[in-house]
C-alpha cells in the first residue's frame, strides 16, 4: 500500500453502535460537517459522543442535533463552547433531494453512524 492510499483510507473517530441495534440501515451516505476550531481539537482528543444524535432537515439543509463534543479546557479559553451545538452537514444537492424524498415518502429517520477522517477532513456517515 502506498503512502497516498493510506492517506485516503477513512480512520474512525467515533461510532454510534447503539444505532445498529435500534435501526435497520437501508442506505448509508457520507456528509461533511461544519465545525469550529475548538470542536476539531476536541474531536482529535476523542471528546465526542454520537449516541444521542440525529439528523434533521430544516430549510433545505441537513443539521446534526444532539451530538456532544466536550470542549478541552486548554483549547477553548477565548470562546464559550456549547457542547450540544447544532452542526450543519454538507451534501450535494442531488443527494439532498433524494433524501428529502425518502424521508417524506417512507418515513425514514436519519441517524449518525460514524464520525471519521477522510482525506484530512472530518466526515459523518449517516
Amino acid at each position: 500500500m502506498s503512502g497516498l492510499a493510506a492517506f485516503r483510507t477513512p480512520m474512525s473517530i467515533a461510532e454510534n453502535r447503539r444505532a445498529q441495534f435500534d435501526y435497520h440501515s437501508e442506505e448509508r451516505f457520507e456528509a461533511g460537517v461544519v465545525l469550529e476550531g475548538w470542536e476539531i481539537k476536541a474531536i482529535r482528543a476523542g471528546q465526542v459522543q454520537l449516541t444521542d444524535g440525529y439528523v434533521l432537515i430544516r430549510d433545505g439543509a441537513l443539521y446534526l442535533i444532539g451530538c456532544r463534543i466536550n470542549a478541552l479546557r486548554s483549547a477553548s479559553t477565548h470562546v464559550t463552547p456549547e457542547a450540544a451545538r447544532t452542526k450543519k452537514l454538507l451534501v450535494h444537492k442531488a443527494q439532498m433531494r433524494r433524501l428529502i424524498g425518502k424521508i417524506e415518502q417512507k418515513g425514514f429517520t436519519l441517524v449518525p453512524l460514524n464520525l471519521h477522517y477522510k482525506g484530512g477532513r472530518i466526515k459523518l456517515e449517516v
